[in-house]
């Protein structure tokens, strides 16, 4: 058979939290004039120079008011967002001036995302369920596994179920393919997550290290490295990848969380705030 052509997964546009931009305003200076004004029966005549002050004066306080607007916005980041990329919509209030009530309900889309056959921590009756496409190279899934992966699962213990599924970036992370069938061949000898948490803690990936580790874990070296060799699980990944690229997933990390996606290396309170409306049953199934 004609071996099959390895799917190039183009680079994903890893989310970044907006911030709000304030308006500047600079004061223009003039110089000094010592003379005063012409005071000549009932007329008053201002030289040009205090004229131009009292436009600065006017300027200022249009200034004052713009910025009262501006900062009267909510700003469009930072929020528990869901991937215009996948079709979803914003959990929470929409934007805009944030004293005015909100008067539609939220519109929530829920994906179906099976997790037979892919690794999981936690709970098989666990309440919430997070799908997790990574990428070991990634540096946001990097920062998001030191960040908030341990304070997660801490703050809900017993109540989350973690499934991890592969979204190697191949184009743009040469190691990432290896790093994800290294774990996969870990995980045939019980040591998956183990050899998950010390690839994300990684300072550098490539077979040398995927040996170093395996051997760290007393791994059975001569069948983890047969594993590797004979690319075993990288059918398996790439269907991973075709499936999240299907969907529309486009950036890593992607979560979801009961079916409600998140995109990027969200803090631990966006991750807070949509299982807590989920525990509570305040989002529509």
């Amino acid at each position: 058979m004609p071996p099959r052509k390895k799917q190039t997964i183009e680079p994903a546009d890893e989310l970044a939290n907006e911030t709000a931009i304030e308006p500047v305003f600079e004061a223009e200076e003039f110089p000094e004039d010592t003379q005063t004004p012409v005071i000549e029966e009932d007329t008053v005549t201002f030289k040009r120079s205090h004229f131009y002050a009292v436009l600065t004066v006017l300027a200022f306080a249009a200034g004052i008011l713009l910025g009262y607007v501006v900062w009267g916005m909510e700003p469009t980041g930072g929020t528990a967002a869901l991937s215009a990329q996948t079709g979803s919509q914003p959990i929470g209030p929409a934007n805009g001036v944030s004293e005015a009530p909100v008067t539609q309900q939220p519109q929530y889309t829920r994906y179906d995302i099976p997790t037979e056959n892919s690794y999981a921590l936690g709970p098989a009756d666990a309440p919430i369920t997070i799908v997790e496409f990574s990428d070991f190279e990634c540096p946001f899934c990097r920062r998001w596994h030191a960040e908030v992966y341990k304070p997660l699962l801490d703050a809900y213990p017993g109540k989350i179920r973690l499934v991890y599924r592969n979204l190697p970036l191949t184009s743009i992370h040469p190691d990432a393919m290896g790093a994800a069938e290294a774990a996969m061949c870990a995980g045939e000898q019980d040591v998956y997550w183990k050899y998950h948490d010390k690839l994300f803690s990684s300072e550098s990936l490539g077979n040398s290290v995927y040996i170093q580790y395996a051997q760290d874990l007393g791994l059975n070296m001569p069948a983890f490295e047969a594993c590797l060799s004979d690319h075993k699980y990288q059918k398996t990944i790439e269907a991973d990848s075709d499936f999240a690229i299907n969907l529309g997933i486009r950036s890593t990390p992607t979560f979801f969380i009961n079916g409600l996606a998140i995109v990027g290396a969200q803090p631990l309170d966006v991750f807070k705030q949509v299982i807590d409306k989920e525990l509570a049953g305040e989002i529509p199934k």
